[in-house]
């Protein structure tokens, strides 16, 4: 073999062997700058820049905000900076390299983690989910305060969503919010999840609800009407066996021109027009309070629902049962349970019982 050529072969077996050396650091680097920090990172508040954003629960995984319109580099500096991740240059390039970007939402991450690992996690957009019960029976203030003390959206802006003249007008409800119609129920929402998107999922669950209980197509006053009904229903009634008989009473009394006189309208009065707290007792001056609202005052139906309607009190006022019965009043207190009477006369008997 020539020496010219043997000089090539030498120096093509020492390029390979440097290639081999160079890969295997790049290899190991990339492996060791990948891998998870070997310290256990602790947060403490203002230990770290955006440690309001981060935390660990209670199992130690971490919770980790990225705000809207935040950067990964954004990211990568805080993580760096708790010691959740390595180094910031290697994150990156990850984030050059990659044609995914991360999303915005709050996530939990399960450690230790590697940087490619929690990447994926951001740019999938698997989101943490809080589970919230709203009960039956909420106004939308109440329900605010509760997906506010979640965490998921503040009460304010609920508020102002379930009351937008666009999100009302989407939904066809005739009324000034979207009081009785965001179903009772349990709900999964992102973290800091957008108010609208909130109202939306609800008002979508009630009408998919009302679909099911009564499949036939209801003019939106026709249904207004129904889910006022429901509403008064849903905070009258305590035994679910009561409920399309309460209702039966109500369309009773509004068939021959008596008034409602349901004393959930006054207090919804008290507490939701005039922000007293929730009275342990009715009075005959509350009664008295002119308020449109107020059905021992106004004849007919209130001009909105009082409250949210779960399903029992939704097929309570779709299904009434028919009665000439006109009163009720508990004569069980403890198990809720009513007595149900024709006259007036009846009615002051069962009371003195």
């Amino acid at each position: 073999m020539p020496k010219a050529v043997r000089w090539i072969f030498k120096l093509l077996s020492v390029a390979i062997a440097l290639g081999i050396i160079v890969s295997a650091v790049v290899v190991g680097g990339a492996l060791y700058l990948n891998s998870p920090p070997s310290n256990s990172p602790g947060l403490t508040a203002g230990s770290n820049p955006g440690w309001e954003a981060m935390r660990l629960d209670e199992s130690g995984a971490l919770i980790l905000e990225v705000r809207g319109g935040e950067s990964a580099q954004s990211v990568g500096r805080r993580l760096v900076s708790a010691g959740f991740i390595r180094n910031q240059y290697f994150w990156n390039i990850l984030a050059r390299v990659s044609n995914e970007h991360i999303r915005a939402g709050t996530y939990r991450i399960e450690l230790p983690a590697s940087q490619t690992s929690i990447r994926s996690v951001l740019t999938a957009g698997a989101q943490l989910l809080v589970r919230v019960t709203i009960p039956e029976g909420l106004t939308v203030r109440m329900t605010a305060q509760i997906l506010e003390e979640a965490g998921i959206t503040s009460a304010q802006d609920f508020i102002a969503a379930a009351s937008s003249r666009g999100m009302l007008d989407a939904f066809n409800i005739p009324g000034q919010t979207m009081e009785g119609y965001l179903f009772p129920d349990t709900y999964l929402f992102p973290l800091s999840y957008p108010a609208y998107r909130v109202v939306s999922a609800m008002a979508n669950n009630f009408f998919r609800r009302v679909a099911q209980i009564a499949p036939e197509n209801l003019s939106p006053a026709e249904l207004h009407e129904l889910v006022i009904m429901a509403s008064i229903v849903e905070m009258e009634y305590r035994v679910r066996e009561e409920a399309a008989l309460m209702a039966g009473v109500f369309f009773h009394r509004l068939r021959i021109g008596m008034q409602l006189q349901s004393c959930a309208t006054v207090v919804y009065v008290l507490t939701e027009q005039l922000g007293r707290p929730h009275p342990q007792r009715i009075f005959f001056v509350d009664l008295a309070i002119q308020n449109p609202f107020n059905t021992y005052v106004h004849w007919g139906l209130p001009p909105a629902p009082i409250a949210s309607p779960g399903e029992t009190a939704l097929r309570a006022a779709f299904f009434p049962i028919e009665t000439d019965y006109l009163f009720f009043r508990v004569i069980d207190p403890v198990a809720g349970r009513h007595i149900f009477t024709r006259t007036l006369a009846e009615h002051n008997r069962a009371g003195a019982q």
